[in-house]
């Protein structure tokens, strides 16, 4: 069969930039009111959301790849998850130093049009609520629950709230790192009274690398690693998926373990890129705006503080540095699971 002829794609076409240059609308012009900052602010924000789709992709993609009921070690799958959430950070870095761009329009020539985007806000962006929600951000620990959808059309609350049903990808990793076997599998190191050994022999040596003022760390210690019955609720990361989070970091030297560490890693800067967005947003808007409330009837600076302080989504894994051991000290590992962390011949 002949192969069809495409039609040659054309750079402006394939970008669709008319519709694309053709979208900055400044209210201003339109009230016939000198504002010529206002088409960098709308650029800007044009910016953000396309950046906020491409994360959406990516995430998505990194999604689908933990919604299998296996993942096999030997596939690119985690590789291919790492090098999309680097990637994801890279654009939040992009997000974080596009804000000096921002930060050039001056507190006066944002009051030339400020007034005029009124009830329109950063805060109606659904994208970012939808990644919110895609790495694991449950509405029951947003900042300003009452005003998180208010100020959304219906569509737009259902967007947000379909986000919220998928599985995210949080609840994911938590079931990955479940089913893995390292810790709690009796073939690797027998069974002591229904605890692990090898968390019997790494809290003797946790134990005594402990300073006076952390002794409080022990209770926290046993509550999450030990008394499995005792578990603390409301965590995001079950028992199984903290243990070999935790088991990850220790013994990340090994082959097979290589790869998920990076992706654990690669999580905790997720985090850190939206904090840094989100402080470098308080001081724009603080240095903006000052105190007053945003053009959405937020609290302004207030509100996007209380934010930034409250929507860590991977913190339980950050917290599990408080636990580790320096390398010479960690228990020796059984040869038949070293074996399993090691390439095979």
């Amino acid at each position: 069969m002949e192969k069809k002829e495409r039609k040659p794609v054309y750079y402006s076409e394939y970008l669709q930039l008319d519709k694309i240059l053709n979208a900055q609308q400044p209210e201003s012009e339109k009230e016939g009111i000198k504002a010529d900052d206002e088409m960098l602010f709308i650029v800007i924000h044009q910016a953000y959301e396309l950046w906020f789709k491409q994360i959406l992709h990516e995430l998505e993609i990194v999604r689908k790849i933990f919604n299998q009921s296996n993942i096999h070690h030997n596939t690119p799958d985690i590789y291919n998850s790492v090098h999309r959430l680097k990637r994801v950070c890279k654009i939040l870095e992009v997000a974080v130093m596009q804000m000096g761009v921002l930060e050039t329009m001056t507190p006066l020539d944002f009051l030339d049009f400020r007034d005029l985007l009124r009830p329109a806000s950063g805060f109606q962006s659904i994208q970012f609520k939808m990644i919110e929600a895609t790495l694991g951000l449950h509405y029951e620990q947003r900042h300003g629950k009452a005003y998180y959808l208010s100020q959304l059309t219906p569509s737009d609350v259902d967007r947000v709230k379909q986000a919220e049903h998928e599985l995210s990808l949080l609840v994911l990793i938590d079931k990955w790192l479940a089913r893995m076997p390292f810790v709690n599998n009796k073939e690797y190191w027998g069974d002591d009274n229904n605890k692990s050994a090898f968390w019997t022999k790494y809290r003797d040596a946790y134990t005594d690398g402990l300073s006076e003022a952390e002794k409080q760390n022990l209770m926290v210690f046993d509550s999450i690693f030990i008394n499995t019955t005792d578990y603390p609720v409301g965590r995001s990361f079950c028992a199984e998926a903290s243990r070999n989070a935790m088991f990850i970091m220790l013994y990340r030297d090994q082959p097979l373990l290589q790869l998920p560490y990076e992706l654990l890693t690669i999580l905790l800067e997720v985090d850190e890129q939206l904090s840094m967005w989100r402080h470098r947003h308080i001081h724009m808007v603080q240095r903006t705006i000052g105190k007053r409330v945003g053009t959405g009837g937020s609290t302004g600076a207030e509100y996007l503080r209380g934010a930034a302080d409250s929507h860590y989504i991977f913190k339980e894994l950050a917290e599990l540095t408080s636990f580790l051991l320096p390398r010479h000290m960690l228990p020796e590992l059984p040869k038949s699971l070293i074996d399993d962390l090691g390439y095979k011949q």
